[in-house]
């Protein structure tokens, strides 16, 4: 639909009527689509719906002030939006209602995401990116309530960056950093805390956003009381509104069924936004949701008559049908035609889209059914397939797994049977599992050219009497050489600024980049990586920093629900490519010290997580990592910035590579393998060994996520036969991954002539001082006798009983 950018205070009245109308077009369109959403799902063709009825009015007004350029980052009511700026049909809408697998009829996420959740495409089909200012843009949702807010943080922060970094190449993604980002939240989820601080973070930078609360006064069933103190969250969030000496944001609130003011309310909020670089909440009030919460329940249970009855009096539809009757914008015979036409459009997109997400799986069903036919004719157990076969026909409107079980169930009756129509059965099944299996479980990482493991080797250089540095310089000079080549990278976090971070790994870089480049944030880690996360959408490389590794957590949701999986739920359209900086690992008590890989590992997919064992290990990640365009987590080693390490000639430059593992001592008997601080002390033990006779074959395992892609480690094993796993996360934690991954996933047991043995710190957190550190984590007369005893169960004449 077009939308036109005249305001209602420079158009004719022809005009604002006809605005008017396919306002009230658009409303009924989406309300339409809704009411016969909720139908689909109570006749079983669709598994859940949640949808924007009740929300129409406000987010017309919405899109009236969205323009080319902008960003939203919202929630999964808002269909009334998408539609109004034209990204939404409603074939779109009933294929994502039936999960459909297609990308081009299911533009959202080709059914990776529920109903509800959009997108537009920023990338095109090479990867790079597509002109951001000649579209209008909405970053991928998130279900989880209140998940959609740190991300909304660096979409409106990256405007402020294009408008003050006159470097940046900034051709595809902002004109002037003019661009604002639009989030919308309903209000009982203003009470998660990824909401204030978002806000508290919006109104210290001082970054163009509009946050839109869509208040019905309920959180699913549960009324504001509940939520909100005082019932208003406009009252508490008055305390940040600017004054005339005092920044903070801009606070508006509207009713969400009054059309006139509503349309002032977004013009007034977008000049603010756009023009000053403040950020304005708007509270619309006074709203409803007339078929509840989702399709799991009638809201019939949890409100009262009165309620109830209010709601379909102040129905935001029905009141702006009531005014443009009684302004005489249109007659009662003019609307009900508009829609008589808009139902019949909604029916008729609900038919073909069942009719085109049913087309695969009919053909498929065809050509099953036929191979199986032929197949039982053949075959001694014609009675069972042809029951398969039988029950497959009987399914009317199958789904992908109908087909996949009924083919797999009928190799269990060709058992031992070698005849050409079981292999020609066989050859289906499995392209069709293959085919079937990418739709659901590709670009988890990127396919494409650029992607980070493909990133060329360049080993570190060193002149012939390179300077022992202490490793912080090393990290120092590299990241100075990468803000020099990168002029759209910028670090920021915890001390990341003023002081260089609390290593002084960025020391003195604050001073020769400035502030917007080099910055400060408050201790907010949630809205860090929704920094970072926001900026990386819009074309920029950030680095998000973290102080400690141990304080990551209260970061994860933003980590595993929307950074690591930005690429998989948009099937390769979006990409953010941020790089979070941590540093952990062994050190001195609970909190700074902390090797909890084992939850980063499997919640952080999507994601790669480098664990270095020294600076110029960590520099050549960064290298690499900027030479690609994935999301990672590097963890520095916390121990490790005094220790001396030659300084290499070509910082900036190097690179190591992701996914491969380093041998850092060649070994005949056992193989070891760790990484990051726990690795020194593994080298350190297998100096010991070599003085008992055991030749120790070390191997830093570098890269978690992914592990190993050359399978170096299984050619060890065909040299040492066994295998020792060293690791300071708690038992049954990355060791354990690191285990599966050799043993199963390289098949490295048919290697083993001893037990597979892991070594890992004690299941609490590690105590304070150095004596806590060598009882809580594996220390070297652990790594020595572990070693030791697998040589004794070898060979106990070579190798007696150590204790």
């Amino acid at each position: 639909m077009d939308i036109s950018e005249k305001t209602s205070n420079d158009i004719s009245f022809e005009d604002f009527r006809i605005q008017i109308l396919q306002d009230y077009k658009t409303a009924f369109l989406s309300r339409t689509c809704s009411l016969l959403g909720r139908k689909e799902v109570l006749t079983g063709k669709a598994k859940f719906g949640i949808f924007g009825d009740g929300k129409e009015l406000p987010q017309l007004a919405m899109a009236r002030s969205f323009k080319n350029g902008d960003f939203r980052s919202g929630y999964y009511r808002d269909q009334t939006f998408m539609m109004a700026i034209g990204i939404l049909k409603p074939k779109d809408f009933f294929h994502a209602l039936y999960a459909t697998t297609d990308i081009e009829k299911e533009p959202m996420s080709a059914g990776r995401q529920m109903i509800g959740h959009y997108l537009t495409p920023s990338l095109n089909e090479d990867g790079s990116w597509k002109n951001l200012i000649q579209q209008k843009n909405t970053s991928s949702d998130v279900s989880c309530t209140a998940g959609q807010m740190p991300r909304l943080l660096g979409l409106a922060q990256a405007s402020k960056i294009y408008r003050n970094l006159k470097d940046i190449d900034a051709s595809n993604f902002s004109e002037n950093g003019n661009e604002i980002a639009w989030g919308t939240i309903g209000n009982a989820s203003t009470s998660e805390g990824m909401f204030f601080e978002t806000i508290n973070a919006a109104g210290v930078l001082q970054v163009p956003m509009v946050i839109s609360i869509w208040d019905d006064e309920y959180g699913i069933s549960v009324p504001a009381k509940h939520h909100t103190t005082k019932e208003d969250i406009s009252k508490i969030l008055s305390g940040y509104q600017r004054t005339t000496d005092e920044k903070g944001l801009e606070l508006l609130k509207v009713k969400g069924w009054d059309y006139t003011a509503l349309m002032h309310a977004y013009e007034n909020a977008s000049d603010i936004a756009r023009t000053e670089h403040v950020p304005v909440v708007i509270h619309v009030t006074e709203l409803t949701q007339p078929q509840g919460h989702s399709s799991s329940g009638s809201h019939e249970r949890y409100k009262s008559d009165d309620r109830l009855e209010w709601e379909r009096e102040n129905d935001c539809n029905k009141r702006f049908k009531e005014w443009i009757l009684e302004s005489r914008i249109a007659s009662e015979e003019e609307l009900e035609l508009i829609e008589k036409e808009i139902k019949k459009e909604v029916r008729l997109a609900k038919r073909e889209a069942w009719s085109e997400h049913l087309t695969t799986q009919l053909n498929a069903k065809r050509e099953l059914v036929g191979l199986l036919e032929k197949t039982a004719i053949k075959s001694p157990n014609k009675v069972f397939i042809s029951k398969i076969k039988n029950d497959l026909i009987a399914i009317d409107e199958p789904i992908k797994k109908d087909i996949a079980t009924s083919a797999r169930k009928a190799m269990r009756y060709l058992i031992g049977e070698n005849t050409f129509e079981k292999q020609n059965l066989i050859s289906w099944t499995k392209n069709y599992l293959e085919s079937a299996q990418t739709k659901f479980s590709s670009n988890l990482y990127s396919e494409k050219e650029s992607k980070a493991t493909n990133v060329p080797i360049t080993k570190p250089a060193y002149d012939e009497n390179a300077e022992q540095v202490d490793g912080r310089m090393i990290l120092r000079e590299n990241f100075d050489e990468l803000f020099k080549n990168y002029p759209e990278a910028l670090i920021f976090g915890e001390d990341t600024g003023n002081i260089g971070d609390v290593n002084q790994g960025l020391e003195g870089l604050q001073a020769k980049y400035g502030e917007l480049r080099i910055a400060d944030t408050g201790i907010r880690e949630t809205t860090i990586i929704g920094q970072g996360l926001g900026m990386a959408l819009r074309g920029l490389r950030p680095i998000a920093e973290i102080q400690y590794l141990d304080y990551i957590f209260y970061a994860l949701p933003t980590l595993t629900d929307d950074l690591a999986t930005t690429l998989y739920r948009t099937k390769g359209l979006q990409k953010a490519p941020l790089i979070v900086r941590t540093r952990g690992h062994r050190l001195e008590g609970i909190w700074h010290s902390g090797s909890q890989m084992g939850g980063l590992i499997h919640l952080l997919r999507g994601m790669y997580i480098l664990a270095p064992r020294n600076m110029t290990q960590a520099a050549g990640f960064y290298n690499t990592l900027m030479k690609s365009d994935e999301p990672a987590l590097v963890i520095e080693s916390l121990n490790g910035y005094r220790l001396k390490e030659p300084k290499p000639n070509n910082l900036g430059e190097f690179t190591v590579p992701i996914g491969v593992v380093e041998t850092v001592k060649e070994g005949t008997d056992i193989t070891l393998v760790s990484y990051g601080s726990t690795l020194r002390i593994v080298e350190q033990a297998a100096k010991e060994l070599i003085e008992v006779g055991i030749d120790a074959e070390v191997i830093d395992a570098q890269t978690l996520l992914p592990f190993d892609i050359n399978h170096d480690v299984l050619k060890s094993l065909e040299k040492t036969n066994r295998l020792l796993i060293i690791d300071e996360d708690v038992p049954g934690g990355c060791s354990a991954y690191l285990l599966d991954e050799i043993v199963n996933k390289q098949g490295g047991y048919k290697y083993l002539d001893s037990q597979p043995i892991t070594l890992s710190g004690k299941a609490h957190r590690p105590a304070y001082g150095s004596d806590g550190d060598y009882f809580s984590k594996p220390n070297a007369e652990d790594i020595f006798e572990k070693a030791y005893e697998i040589m004794n169960e070898a060979n106990p004449s070579d190798y007696p009983k150590l204790m």
